[in-house]
């Protein structure tokens, strides 16, 4: 299958000052947040990407467009309205401290398929409908550019915490073990017979490793001796 990289957006005006933004209009990139967009745009200058795909809201499409504003080839961003943020009804636009204070937040810790947000959205379904998404990009660039395609999705937190997950076989109960920090860089192969994991949480290295694609195989026994393409090896934080 092609491969994904997953690029949480930078830090915004509400990660700055603790507030859970959601689906709130008007949040956008703080000048951090541009900074680290740019840096992760700059790390994939050098993989020619076959599609970015985006959440919808703003500060996705802004970390989005570093990305394609540093490609070789012109691209037009999709915008996929299920990779967007979990919808927290009543906990949308609330400081993370005083959300801390209520009942539920303990249950987001270490149950959160069992969290159905006030007002908004379960978890559950929140990783269902964004993981379905990732799955049907994928096959659609294999089937148009070919098992080497690579690809990058743009969205939230949660969101990619989720899609890792799934990625790793993991039990959403336990998503809460994984980090994406802003602008931070992911990388899953969908392969034919499982997800591979090939880096999480990056916020340096080269990934010009990536630029021929990489191709499904068993995993190897003992561990392997690594990306073979050139003398870079993936970086996982």
């Amino acid at each position: 299958m092609a491969t994904v990289i997953l690029v949480r957006h930078g830090r915004t005006t509400a990660n700055a000052t603790g507030i859970l933004a959601g689906r709130a209009e008007g949040v956008s990139l703080d000048q951090v947040g541009q900074d680290q967009a740019a840096q992760s745009a700059d790390r994939l200058a050098s993989v020619p990407l076959a599609s970015v795909v985006t959440s919808p809201l703003e500060r996705c499409q802004q970390t989005s467009q570093y990305i394609l504003d540093r490609q070789t080839e012109a691209l037009a961003p999709l915008i996929e309205a299920d990779l967007t943020e979990c919808d927290y009804g009543q906990w949308q636009g609330r400081p993370l401290s005083e959300l801390a204070t209520e009942a539920l937040w303990p249950v987001v810790q270490s149950q959160p398929s069992a969290v159905v947000f006030p007002g908004g959205e379960a978890m559950a379904a929140m990783q269902a409908r964004a993981v379905a998404a990732m799955r049907r990009h994928d096959a659609a660039i294999e089937a148009q550019h070919g098992p080497g395609a690579v690809w990058v999705a743009v969205s939230h937190g949660d969101i990619i915490k989720s899609i890792l997950a799934d990625a790793f076989g993991m039990h959403l109960d336990l998503f809460q073990r994984i980090n994406v920090g802003p602008a931070s860089i992911s990388i899953v192969n969908y392969g034919a017979s499982r997800p591979s994991v090939l880096a999480t949480n990056t916020e340096a290295g080269d990934l010009s490793w990536l630029a021929g694609g990489l191709k499904s195989a068993d995993a190897p026994v003992g561990g392997g001796a690594g990306n073979t393409s050139n003398d870079v090896t993936p970086q996982t934080t």
